[in-house]
């Protein structure tokens, strides 16, 4: 069946419950939880966000072309995620990803792909084996941003991926919510603001690998976020990347 999650039950989940919102096997790359161990968390001063820059002319950008749905274009940031994108661009270039699946969508909050075994326990890096992206200065969890799902820490990046999906003004109401739950965690007032006017998932800055941002196929994403899943997230139809392919972006 469908999950439907509603923002306020998504809220608290992701903020009183960490693990609840994309659990699974031992060993499973997901997307979850809330760290008091970023630099993001103390810095109170407005600071420089990277998300929302175009690509320039030349530069090298994603694009997945989803089969039935069309293409979604990605910016990759190899200045302040040199790791990330690397492994990205090899992984692409090598036809790792063709034909791969979104193997897990969970409505108002990101669609998952990336792993060879379709079930979130399997995938590499471009070294073969897992590799550190760090956190990336400047690189949010707005709505369209893509990162690296891991089983802990950074340090557990492979092939796996996922794209946050949530309407815009999602967290109008609960970032501040959210500034309120845990006084130990806090963003910059315009980080907040770009939240409230983009939407996004603040709960997974610190935790994870941001590397890209969608800047063209937006609405392909939120349309993913709208297939029937079953009760582990997996769609009933299958969601297929036909291809992920780097070019130059043409403007």
């Amino acid at each position: 069946m469908k999950r439907n999650i509603k923002p306020t039950a998504f809220f608290c989940a992701a903020v009183m419950a960490a693990g609840l919102l994309l659990t699974g096997c031992e060993g499973e790359s997901t997307a979850e939880g809330l760290t008091d161990d970023s630099s993001t968390a103390s810095a109170l001063e407005d600071v420089v966000i990277r998300n929302f820059e175009m690509p320039e002319v030349g530069e090298k950008i994603a694009v997945i072309t989803v089969k039935d749905y069309g293409e979604i274009k990605i910016k990759l940031f190899s200045d302040a995620a040199e790791k990330g994108v690397e492994n990205f661009i090899g992984l692409a270039d090598m036809g790792y990803y063709d034909e791969l699946i979104f193997h897990r969508i969970i409505p108002n909050f990101m669609i998952q792909g990336g792993d060879p075994k379709g079930n979130g326990t399997g995938g590499k890096s471009v070294w073969g084996d897992s590799f550190d992206g760090g956190i990336s200065e400047g690189l949010y969890h707005f709505s369209g941003a893509v990162a690296y799902a891991n089983s802990g820490s950074t340090s557990t990046n492979g092939s796996q991926f996922y794209i946050v999906n949530t309407p815009e003004a999602y967290l109008q109401y609960t970032c501040e919510e959210l500034m309120a739950s845990d006084s130990s965690y806090s963003w910059p007032q315009n980080v907040m603001d770009m939240y409230s006017e983009k939407g996004g998932t603040p709960f997974l800055d610190g935790s994870y690998t941001v590397f890209g941002q969608v800047f063209e196929g937006l609405d392909i994403v939120r349309e993913l976020g709208n297939v029937e899943t079953d009760d582990n997230d997996k769609p009933l139809k299958q969601v297929q990347m036909e291809s992920v392919r780097i070019v130059e972006y043409e403007g």
